[in-house]
């Protein structure tokens, strides 16, 4: 019993020093990148962000959506409601076609989806969205339709026709095939009636569904699976869909990029005879940790060749001009904590000295846990200045130091802290 108790409280000290030495690296760290990429310090921790114009909207762990102008760094707005963490958002336009985004989506721990006004901030409707957290969000603009997924394992459809008249959201389809939480979602209309759907899972399982409107009264949305893409091994962190290529990000520390010739076309039933590959898929690409994020600026209104992953705390950027031979151009240690987004900003600013004339440059933010929204040039990005050289210090007798904590606390218990890990960190 004695050798028990001593063996328990060895291994519970070796996993607190362990914590310890994590949270000095950190603090180090934080103490060295605290001006690198202008930083913006937020309150909360950043679970996603969308850019647009020159704001960043960004889903806390605090319960608010913050808008925030990346100019100045000043919050502009705060969208109060949620009573849990926020997951995801996504924008809707009022009048359909209009491209103003002028309402705003929201999902969070707290289960529901919330509507709200961007200019007044008013809430327009909740809705019971899911049995468990709200993991992701995606609007198929001209379907009029919003697809929700949760760790429920659960994706649904939602109508977004009468999205302003202040009731709950109208459920019109949903689908259960999954076996764990569906953490990331992308899609494509195929026609005035039909979709394609991606919904990944935290297994690394990618399910493809052609989703088809029927003329019933309401009309319902029905899915029929497709296929099942299985290249990864764990959870899909991210996906991006465009130019016949699906790009996803895992946890499997990669980023792969799948050809998908058939994009648009009429899907073929999983029941059908395989059509053999034409198309030689390109290898991962293999980064040392977990990859959260990733923004491939070929899908991008600049249309460029390189790929910006993030994965743990450092950005990284490649060359994809030739896919099968992608060539890692750079690495820049921006963060202190995970990143958790990346996101193209094509800042507009006035031009000195000519009136009217606006300079239009693109940058790049990045969100990450350490609780800060950073801007990057890409130049910069793509071509990063050299390190400092180190200092040189003196060599003195060490003092005895209180145990280092990590900086910008969030303000959430021991507990919620546990929960964010797990939800962001664990399958």
């Amino acid at each position: 019993m004695f050798t028990h108790m001593q063996t328990a409280d060895t291994s519970s000290l070796i996993r607190s020093e362990a914590e310890l030495v994590l949270e000095k690296a950190r603090k180090d760290k934080a103490e060295r990148t605290k001006d690198v990429g202008s930083p913006i310090a937020i309150v909360g921790k950043a679970l996603a962000i969308e850019v647009v114009g020159n704001v960043a909207w960004i889903a806390e762990n605090t319960t608010v959506v913050r808008k925030l102008s990346l100019e100045t760094g000043k919050t502009l707005q705060l969208f109060r409601g949620h009573t849990a963490p926020v997951t995801s958002l996504t924008f809707v336009d009022r009048e359909p076609g209009s491209g103003k985004s002028d309402l705003l989506v929201t999902g969070s721990w707290d289960k529901t989806l919330r509507v709200w006004d961007v200019a007044t901030k008013k809430l327009i409707s909740t809705t019971p969205g899911h049995a468990d957290f709200v993991k992701a969000l995606f609007t198929i603009p001209s379907l009029r339709l919003l697809v929700s997924s949760g760790s429920d394992k659960v994706v649904r459809f939602w109508d977004l026709s009468t999205v302003t008249s202040g009731a709950p959201l109208t459920s019109v389809g949903s689908l259960a095939e999954h076996s764990r939480p569906v953490e990331s979602l992308d899609a494509r209309a195929t026609s005035a009636t039909s979709a394609v759907l991606y919904t990944g899972d935290t297994m690394g399982i990618i399910k493809v569904w052609d989703v088809q409107k029927d003329t019933g009264v309401p009309p319902r949305w029905k899915s029929t699976l497709v296929e099942e893409l299985k290249h990864h091994r764990t959870r899909v962190n991210a996906m991006a869909l465009g130019n016949s290529e699906l790009w996803t990000a895992s946890s499997d520390d990669t980023v792969q990029i799948i050809p998908r010739p058939t994009l648009g076309a009429a899907p073929t039933p999983a029941s059908a005879p395989e059509t053999p590959a034409v198309t030689k898929p390109p290898p991962p690409i293999q980064h040392p940790t977990a990859v959260k994020a990733l923004l491939p600026l070929t899908l991008t209104p600049l249309a460029e060749p390189y790929l910006l992953t993030g994965a743990g705390d450092v950005i990284r950027v490649y060359d994809v001009s030739d896919p099968l031979e992608p060539e890692l151009l750079s690495e820049v240690d921006g963060h202190w904590h995970d990143v958790t987004a990346l996101r193209l900003w094509m800042r507009r600013s006035a031009v000195e000295g000519e009136p009217g004339m606006v300079r239009v440059e693109p940058w790049v933010v990045s969100a990450s846990l350490d609780g800060t929204i950073r801007r990057w040039r890409l130049s910069e990005l793509l071509q990063p200045p050299p390190p400092p050289p180190p200092k040189t210090e003196e060599v003195e007798v060490p003092k005895p130091e209180p145990v280092a904590e990590v900086p910008e606390e969030s303000g959430m218990t021991e507990e919620e802290e546990r929960e964010l890990a797990e939800l962001m960190d664990e399958d």
